[in-house]
């Protein structure tokens, strides 16, 4: 079973691209972690009363890339996804590509997909021809 190691110390930019991973306890509305799309080694912890709660906390932001929902229910997963406002949704595993599954967000997470047979068609112009 893997354990969470938890070491509470000062934040300190490192140089170049690397970022340490990351967990942000007491996340709540307002904060960039909350608000905005996190991207990297991070996992803001945001805690909620009930799944309902859950979903609204979701929900409640202008981006839609992707949702990972984590679960030992797998029916109760599969009732929360056609809630998730988001383009992919990852059950008991992180947001990430496929090169076989359309990848892409809804909302202010872009619009269209990559990958897959429909990241194919966004980059195929249709043309309707009527002749009379």
């Amino acid at each position: 079973m893997p354990k969470l190691r938890w070491e509470e110390k000062e934040f300190k930019i490192l140089k170049g691209f690397f970022y340490e991973p990351t967990i942000l306890s007491n996340v709540s509305k307002g904060m960039p972690a909350y608000d905005e799309e996190v991207f990297g080694p991070v996992a803001p912890i945001i805690t909620f009363d009930s799944v309902d709660e859950a979903i609204k906390i979701a929900n409640d932001t202008r981006y839609g890339l992707g949702a990972s929902i984590w679960t030992k229910d797998e029916e109760l997963a599969k009732s929360l996804i056609p809630r998730i406002e988001a383009g992919n949704v990852y059950i008991n595993t992180v947001v990430r590509g496929n090169p076989k599954l359309p990848f892409g967000g809804i909302k202010k997470s872009g619009y269209g997909r990559e990958f897959g047979e429909y990241g194919i068609k966004e980059f195929v112009n249709i043309k309707s021809v009527v002749i009379q």
